[in-house]
């Protein structure tokens, strides 16, 4: 994993501008604070159809990157399998570092 990605990801943890988890991420998009929705590449076909399409419905970037493990360990927790950045500057800073990435490119929907 891309450590600027991961230090990224751990400062907008602690700046209070990402929701992780599925209900709060939810929460976050019907409210219409998320401005990224990032998913685990290994997260099960059924949480990555809900949360595309829900992103898709509200007009949010969706991207697929990481594995359960490394975004949780990014953001502090256990494993996640989804999260929701609430800044705009952030998510704009993260899906630029995602676009750097070739790795990480190769999991983008």
């Amino acid at each position: 994993m891309d450590k600027r990605l991961q230090s990224m990801l751990s400062l907008c943890r602690k700046a209070g501008k990402l929701c992780s988890g599925g209900f709060s991420c939810e929460r976050a998009l019907q409210a219409g604070k998320a401005k990224l929705v990032i998913v685990s590449g290994d997260a099960s076909d059924n949480t990555k159809k809900k949360f595309s399409q829900k992103a898709f419905f509200y007009g949010v970037p969706y991207k697929e990157a990481l594995t359960m493990e490394e975004l949780g360990l990014a953001i502090g927790t256990d494993t996640r399998s989804v999260a929701v950045i609430t800044d705009t500057n952030f998510s704009g800073k993260i899906l630029e570092l995602i676009g750097d990435d070739p790795e990480l490119r190769n999991k983008e929907q």
